[in-house]
């Protein structure tokens, strides 16, 4: 069977899982850090009643899914293999070389938590898409658990007790983010109430 150039090169998206696929996506690691964790007891559970020690079997367990999910974390953060005959020009890294344009598992983690906090200057819609309704939240929630009223019930009561600053911010946001010491100021106002 001979298969043509354009064959290999044709470029066809994978089709998005079904639910049952999807299912079996979460469904198969679980079942397996579970069988191992039931392994790590079991073993564990004989060794010490060999040796004369007692141990409750959910600290054991506890104690084996601890240490499954610690791998299970590692095993992610880890970086890839190098690539196939070393990839490197003029040595590895034991030669003191590093190679700054592989991929950095740690790095891509950490980015990976950067961009849900990232509400900078650079991204004013996401400022005001995520922290401004959290802010304007807390400020009902402190207004209603202290002084018995919400911004939306009493709007006279609510601006008195907020200032004139705090609530031209809830009411009217800026445009830009602001700055995070004005954000501090603001977050202070909101503590005082």
């Amino acid at each position: 069977m001979s298969t043509s150039i354009e064959e290999l090169l044709r470029f066809e998206e994978e089709r998005p899982p079904d639910g049952e696929a999807e299912r079996q996506g979460w469904l198969r690691p679980v079942l397996r850090i579970l069988a191992g964790a039931v392994a790590i007891v079991a073993v564990a559970l004989v060794a010490l009643r060999t040796v004369g020690l007692q141990v409750s079997i959910p600290v054991l367990a506890a104690g084996a899914l601890a240490v499954l999910g610690v791998r299970r974390v590692t095993a992610a953060l880890s970086p890839p293999p190098p690539p196939a005959g070393g990839g490197r020009i003029g040595g590895g890294e034991e030669e003191g070389l590093y190679n700054w344009g592989a991929r950095d598992a740690l790095n891509a983690a950490v980015k990976r938590w950067e961009t849900p906090l990232d509400w900078s200057a650079s991204r004013p819609e996401r400022f005001a898409s995520t922290v401004l309704p959290r802010l304007a939240e807390l400020a009902d929630e402190r207004l209603r658990q202290r002084h018995g009223t919400t911004r939306e019930s009493d709007p006279a009561r609510a601006r008195e007790l907020l200032g004139e600053r705090l609530t031209a911010f809830l009411d009217n946001p800026p445009r830009r983010p602001p700055s995070p010491r004005d954000l501090a100021v603001i977050v202070a106002e909101l503590e005082k109430i």
